[in-house]
């Protein structure tokens, strides 16, 4: 993926002194994590208490919620939901929050900036790792379902690059809203985004129970394209429509990027 994401800013062709430059900012933030490997640890820890006291406790009295067609444990029919809000989860806090420390107080993009980095290495570099942690928690949190019984069909392996997907996506439009923040107040109106997101999102009801008129703005939502898709896959009901919803992160991630580049620009380089 940081290869993908160097090609897409013209870097990386032979002959030149580094392939993937933007591995540099990758491999920064993974070192930075080795003494704050509790914060890491953290980070999944909520979707599990969801799947626990929501999926699994509550679920005792709603039974089973029908999915393609097939009747299934309400607790299996959030798993998958919860995998896509834990890749949300971990792009979302070191796409703004990290990102934001880095950019405003630590400087840290000033630094790289006069290094032989390039400004799209930079922006590659982090929303890869961000994409990366995605893919971790969303792996951890299949262990967890698998070891509840949860996870029944080899298709649910399909998830972990549907989280990696959605990770590059919202890590993406997370640095371009970030860029825009002044302090940490401002990242009150980042939660109060993520919130509606995370409930409102098919996360842990089927779209058939919300009213009629609000049907189009749930289906609108990212996470919802994300939650759609990791339930089809998890269950073995892919369709050409989960197209759409592929197309959807990508461009999103595009458009992410493109975007946190020129934000960037103007803050880091005028």
């Amino acid at each position: 993926m940081i290869a993908l994401l160097n090609l897409t800013q013209g870097r990386g062709g032979p002959g030149s002194a580094s392939r993937f430059p933007a591995r540099h900012v990758f491999e920064r933030n993974v070192l930075s994590y080795r003494r704050l490997w509790l914060v890491f640890v953290a980070g999944f820890i909520e979707p599990v208490f969801y799947l626990l006291g929501l999926g699994v406790g509550l679920g005792q009295l709603v039974g089973e919620v029908s999915v393609a067609g097939t009747s299934v444990e309400y607790a299996a029919f959030v798993a998958p939901g919860l995998i896509a809000a834990s890749a949300m989860n971990a792009a979302v806090f070191d796409s703004t929050f990290n990102f934001f420390y880095k950019l405003k107080y630590a400087k840290t993009f000033d630094a790289m900036l006069v290094t032989p980095l390039r400004l799209g290495d930079v922006v590659s570099g982090e929303v890869a790792w961000s994409m990366t942690r995605s893919g971790i928690y969303a792996t951890i949190f299949l262990a967890i379902a698998t070891l509840l019984g949860l996870i029944e069909s080899w298709w649910s392996l399909l998830t972990i690059p549907a989280a990696l997907l959605i990770g590059i996506a919202f890590s993406a439009v997370g640095t371009a809203l970030t860029s825009f923040m002044r302090s940490w107040h401002d990242f009150d109106y980042i939660q109060l985004g993520l919130q509606p997101l995370f409930l409102a999102s098919t996360t842990f009801f089927p779209l058939s129970v919300y009213p009629e008129w609000s049907r189009p703005i749930v289906q609108a939502t990212p996470l919802y394209h994300g939650v759609t898709l990791c339930r089809n896959l998890a269950f073995g009901a892919q369709s050409l429509g989960d197209l759409w919803h592929v197309a959807y992160f990508v461009a999103m991630a595009g458009l992410g990027v493109a975007f946190t580049k020129g934000r960037l620009r103007s803050l880091l380089m005028d």
